[in-house]
C-alpha cells in the first residue's frame, strides 16, 4: 500500500494513544469476556492471544487532504473499433446511456489503437428507408439502422432508441465476425482506415451529451505529407464541422507514439510529435468555437526507455502546449489464464512504479502540470476472455484507483466502456459487469479530496532480500459531495483484501466510536473470482429497467464495532457524521 504523507505531531501523539488504549482493551477483553468475537476456541484447545488475532488498527488525518483531484477522476474511454463493428449505432440505447450516466461526471475518451487510422468525411449518409412493413429488421438488417436513425433524427434534445432484441441479436453476430478481422489486424500490425462521417460524429456526441459526459476526440497522427509532417486536412474539416454543431469537445493528438515504429514502420520522434501538437493548437485556435479548447497529450505508452525518451523530448519543446500529460498503463498480456494472477501484489504494485517515472519526467520540465492516465485496463491487446470481464479484475481496477489518487494522478480513463474486447465495463447484452458496479459505488461513495491513512497491525518479519507486499490495501477520500444521503465532512474508506482469511480492522484515533455504513462487494454465484456478478451486502445487483439502477443500501455497523472483511472481498464503508475539517469546505 503507498505509504501516506508525514503527519503533524499532535496526529502522531493522538494516534499513539489510541493504539496504547485499544491494545489494553483487546488485551481485557480476550482475559474477561466469554462472549467476544474473538474468543473462539482454536484447534487442540488452545485460544489464539491478542497477536494471533492479526487486528489492524487504522486511523485518517481528517485535518487536511493530500491530494485534491479532478471530479471527473473516473473517466471513460470508447475505441473506434466500435465504428468497424457496428456498435456505435446502438449507442443510443436508452439502457446504455442510463449506465453511462451513472458513472457522470466524467471524460469520453474516443480513443485507442485505431486512432491512427481514422479519416474524417463530411457526408451525412442521410437515411432513407428501403424496407417494407413491420417486420422489416427480419428481411434486411441495414433497413433496421436506416430506421433507426430516421426516428432518432425526428427527436430533439436528447435522441435514445429502443432496439428490437432480433435487431441485437443480428448486430451481435456482424461483431462477432468483425472482432475476427480486428484481430487478423493486430496480429498482422497491417490496419485498414476506418471513415468516421458526419453522422457517425452525431451518434458519438449525442450519446456523450445525453450521458452527461464531455468528449476527448483522438485524432489521426499518422496521416502525413511526405516530409513526415502532420497533414491536417482531415482535422480542420472536422474542427469546422464540429463548430458548426457548437460540439463541446476537447482534443488529442495520437495514440502511443512510442509504437509507430512497430505498427506502420514510420517512426514519429519527439522533436517532430512536439511541432505537430504545435500546429494542432495554432488550428484550434484558428476556429473560433475552439479557440480555448483543451488539448491532451501525448498518450504515451507504458513507461518504458522509448517512451519515457519520447516523453522526455516531448515535455521539453511542448510541454506548455498541452493542458495535461497524458500516458497509459496495461497490467499484463493476453497469456495469463489463472484468476489468481489478478491478486498478486508484484503486479499491483507495478503501477506505482510506472507513475514514478512519468511524474519525474514531468516535474522536470513543467512543475505542477497534471497528469492523466489517459488509458487504463488490465490487460492489453483487448483484454483476456473469462477473466478480464470477472470479479478477478476488479482488484486490480480499484487498487488502480487508490494508487492513482494517492500519488496525484488528476484523472484515469478506463478502457473500456463498452464493446473492445474483454476488458468493458458493460457486455454486448447491456448487462453490468463486475467493474461496472464497483465503479458505481466509487462514484456514489468517493469524493476527489484524498486523506492519509494511517494503519497499525501485524506485518511478517522482513527477511534478507525479500520485500513484503500488502495484502490489506486500505484508501480514505472525503465522501463525495453529488451523495445526498451524506452532508460534508463524512469520509469513505475503501479497503482491499487479497488474502484468503478474514481480516479485522477496528477504527481508532479520529475514528474511533462512529458508526459506520459498510457496502461490501463479493461476487455472486458458483463462479467464485471468475463470477461476472456482484451482490452488494448480499444481495445482488441488477438493473431494475433500462432506466433503473438498484438501490445501494448500506449495512449499519453499531458504533465501535470491528470491520470484518472476509478473504478476496472489496468493501466501502462510510463515517456520515464525523464532521471532518478536510471534508467540510
Amino acid at each position: 500500500m503507498p505509504k501516506s504523507s508525514p503527519c503533524a505531531s499532535p496526529w502522531s501523539s493522538l494516534w499513539l494513544t489510541s493504539f496504547v488504549i485499544l491494545v489494553v482493551q483487546s488485551v481485557i477483553s480476550s482475559s474477561y469476556s466469554s462472549s467476544s468475537t474473538y474468543q473462539r476456541t482454536a484447534a487442540g484447545g488452545k485460544r489464539p492471544g491478542f497477536l494471533g488475532r492479526t487486528l489492524v488498527l487504522l486511523d485518517v488525518n481528517t485535518r487536511s487532504p493530500i491530494r485534491v483531484l479532478n471530479d471527473n477522476f473516473l473517466s471513460l474511454q470508447l475505441d473506434p473499433a466500435i465504428i468497424r463493428d457496428g456498435w456505435l449505432d446502438f449507442l443510443s440505447s436508452r439502457r446504455l446511456v442510463t449506465l453511462a450516466r451513472g458513472l457522470s461526471p466524467a471524460f469520453l475518451r474516443f480513443g485507442g489503437k485505431r486512432t491512427d487510422f481514422l479519416q474524417f468525411n463530411n457526408q451525412k449518409n442521410l437515411a432513407k428507408f428501403r424496407g417494407p412493413g413491420p417486420d422489416y429488421y427480419l428481411k434486411n438488417y441495414e433497413d433496421d439502422i436506416v430506421r433507426s436513425d430516421i426516428a432518432l433524427d425526428k427527436q430533439k434534445g436528447c435522441k435514445l432508441a429502443h432496439h428490437p432484441d432480433i435487431m441485437l441479436e443480428l448486430q451481435r453476430e456482424k461483431a462477432a465476425s468483425t472482432q475476427l478481422v480486428l484481430l487478423k489486424e493486430q496480429l498482422s500490425n497491417i490496419y485498414s482506415n476506418i471513415t468516421i462521417t458526419a453522422r457517425s460524429l452525431d451518434k458519438l456526441y449525442n450519446f456523450a451529451d445525453c450521458a452527461g459526459l464531455h468528449l476527448i476526440l483522438g485524432l489521426n497522427s499518422l496521416h502525413r505529407n511526405p516530409d513526415n509532417s502532420w497533414n491536417t486536412s482531415s482535422t480542420l474539416s472536422l474542427l469546422k464541422y464540429g463548430a458548426g454543431k457548437k460540439y463541446n469537445i476537447s482534443w488529442e493528438l495520437g495514440n502511443e507514439p512510442n509504437a509507430y515504429r512497430s505498427m506502420v514502420g514510420r517512426a514519429v520522434n519527439s522533436t517532430q510529435l512536439a511541432q505537430d501538437y504545435a500546429k494542432l493548437r495554432t488550428l484550434l485556435q484558428s476556429v473560433r468555437y475552439y479557440n480555448r479548447a483543451h488539448l491532451y497529450g501525448p498518450n504515451a505508452g507504458r513507461p518504458r526507455k522509448n517512451a519515457v525518451l519520447l516523453l522526455d523530448g516531448f515535455m521539453k519543446n511542448a510541454g506548455s502546449v498541452i493542458d495535461a500529460v497524458t500516458w497509459q498503463h496495461y497490467f499484463m498480456d493476453g497469456r495469463v489464464k489463472k484468476a489468481e494472477d489478478f491478486l498478486k501484489t508484484r503486479l499491483l504494485d507495478t503501477l506505482t512504479e510506472q507513475i514514478t517515472k512519468v511524474t519525474k519526467v514531468v516535474s522536470t520540465h513543467t512543475p505542477g502540470k497534471k497528469v492523466w492516465l489517459g488509458g487504463l485496463g488490465a490487460a492489453w491487446a483487448g483484454g483476456i476472455n473469462n477473466l478480464s470481464e470477472t470479479y478477478a479484475a476488479s482488484f486490480l481496477w480499484m487498487n488502480t484507483l487508490g494508487v492513482a489518487a494517492v500519488q496525484g494522478i488528476d484523472v484515469v480513463l478506463r478502457h473500456s466502456f463498452f464493446d473492445y474486447g474483454y476488458t468493458h465495463l458493460v457486455d454486448q447484452h447491456f448487462n453490468p459487469l463486475p467493474d461496472y458496479w464497483l465503479s458505481l459505488v466509487f462514484k456514489r461513495l468517493v469524493g476527489p479530496r484524498v486523506l492519509a491513512v494511517r494503519v497499525a497491525g501485524l506485518q511478517r518479519k522482513p527477511q534478507p532480500g525479500r520485500v513484503i507486499r500488502d495484502k490489506l490495501r486500505i484508501y480514505a477520500h472525503c465522501t463525495s459531495y453529488y451523495n445526498p444521503n451524506y452532508m460534508r465532512g463524512s469520509i469513505t474508506i475503501y479497503i482491499i483484501n487479497l488474502h484468503r482469511s478474514r481480516k479485522k480492522i477496528k477504527l481508532a484515533g479520529t475514528l474511533r466510536n462512529r458508526t459506520v455504513h459498510q457496502y461490501l462487494l463479493q461476487p455472486h454465484g458458483e463462479g467464485g473470482l471468475r463470477a461476472k456478478h456482484v451482490q452488494l451486502n448480499g444481495e445482488k445487483l441488477l438493473m431494475g429497467n433500462d432506466e433503473t439502477f438498484p438501490e445501494l443500501k448500506p449495512k449499519i455497523l453499531r458504533a465501535g464495532r470491528t470491520i470484518a472483511m472476509p478473504p478476496m472481498t472489496i468493501g466501502f464503508y462510510v463515517l456520515k457524521n464525523i464532521n471532518a475539517y478536510a471534508c467540510r469546505r
